[in-house]
């Protein structure tokens, strides 16, 4: 059975659980990482009811030996690894502390190379294999009071540039997805409860998990590195 492992999985209704329930709906295996247990055990269960195969995993992204202990979970082949670990950190630079800078920082950009680095690892010996990363506005552009999340974004995005030019030659399609916009998802309607009524401006989450979906299938002929994501009314 073909396996994958997706890390940064919350709530039931977000990119992480619906990731995981579409590739296990595919016939694939799905190691489901988070740090939260009782989120993580939830998608499982929904995965099991459905009729595929999951485990959860608990794992902090910034954390090198939870790291290497989520891959050694996989077992032997690895075919699709993906890093969508990662929050929103606002604030202006000249109020911001260093350390409030250094952790954005680390659990998108640092958390990322780990991640890669270890994925790429387990995929080499089989030249084969497919690694994404979630990215965002932010991966594209800098913004007023975003500074250590754009910095970070921007940093996941050109170190996936690089792996994806590194390591194609050995069989392994590394890409990156931008999510240019708010998802309609359990996190901005819980925050944002108003946002419901304005749903044609929240991008659709199947539409985001297509994206990862076409990525994956993609032969080695016709390979792309890049795919973004918006709603027709997200200026770009």
């Amino acid at each position: 059975m073909k396996t994958a492992i997706v890390i940064g999985v919350g709530p039931d209704r977000g990119l992480g659980a619906s990731l995981c329930k579409r590739f296990a709906a595919d016939g694939m295996k799905v190691i489901i990482a988070g740090r939260t247990q009782a989120a993580i055990e939830a998608v499982v269960e929904d995965v099991v009811r459905a009729g595929g195969r999951a485990v959860a995993v608990v794992a902090d992204a910034t954390s090198e030996s939870d790291i290497a202990r989520l891959f050694d979970a996989a077992g032997g082949e690895l075919d699709l690894a993906i890093y969508n670990a990662g929050n929103n950190t606002p604030g202006r630079i000249i109020d911001m502390d260093a350390g409030y800078f250094e952790q954005s920082w680390r659990v998108v950009c640092f958390g990322g190379f780990l991640f890669g680095r270890e994925a790429v690892r387990r995929m080499l010996p089989n030249r084969s294999g497919t690694l994404l990363f979630t990215g965002a506005s932010a991966s594209l552009r800098g913004r007023p009071g975003y500074g250590a999340f754009n910095s970070a974004k921007a940093g996941l995005r050109v170190l996936a540039q690089a792996m994806a030019k590194e390591y194609a030659e050995d069989g392994i399609h590394v890409g990156h997805v931008v999510v240019d916009g708010a998802i309609a998802g359990d996190k901005i309607l819980r925050r944002f409860p108003d946002a419901a009524s304005r749903e044609e401006s929240l991008i659709s989450i199947e539409a985001i998990v297509d994206g990862f979906v076409f990525l994956h299938r993609q032969p080695p002929r016709g390979w792309s590195f890049e795919l973004d994501v918006r709603t027709s009314r997200e200026r770009w």
